[in-house]
């Protein structure tokens, strides 16, 4: 039972930052949701599994950029047209007084990240929206330094250029 409690209090301190990541990987937040969710059964069946507690943040990271990538390849998981609005309730956990003036549904840096290839888009979020170092961005993605160097190099650059046109008012929202 203290496995189930220690998973309890992993998840409530650690949902609301792997939110924000499954968002800015996928640009929806019913989507981000249920990434997270996903993540975490994943996560809660090998709990007694996993060894050092303080390093279990990055294996949930890596958890949810592969189970955000899955999603991608899954051939229904495609964006339908949505004919009218689906009414929101409101998110307890979510500080307000946080998000004032900002909404990232409009902000055009959130737009033009999501117009680059998913694995910029995974690299770009990590680094800098998490703040990962570039060894710890690679364990993560599973692939060698010089390609999270890479990546997000040119992941800066189709960044810039989109925002660029975004702001000329060339693409519309991703």
């Amino acid at each position: 039972m203290r496995d189930d409690e220690d998973f309890r209090v992993f998840a409530h301190e650690h949902a609301r930052t792997l939110r924000r990541s499954a968002y800015l990987f996928c640009g929806d937040w019913h989507t981000a949701e249920d990434l997270v969710q996903t993540t975490l059964v994943k996560i809660y069946r090998s709990w007694s599994k996993l060894g050092k507690r303080d390093t279990v943040h990055n294996y949930a990271r890596t958890v949810l950029l592969r189970t955000w990538l899955d999603e991608k390849r899954k051939p229904w998981r495609r964006r339908e047209p949505v004919g009218s609005e689906v009414p929101d309730t409101a998110d307890p956990n979510i500080d307000i007084a946080e998000g004032v003036g900002r909404s990232w549904d409009r902000d055009l840096v959130h737009q033009a990240l999501l117009t680059l290839a998913p694995r910029q888009r995974a690299v770009l979020v990590l680094r800098y929206f998490d703040e990962l170092s570039v060894a710890e961005t690679a364990r993560v993605m599973r692939c060698t330094e010089g390609t999270v160097k890479s990546q997000a190099a040119r992941g800066l650059d189709s960044l810039r250029a989109a925002v660029a046109r975004l702001s000329e008012g060339e693409l519309e929202h991703a």
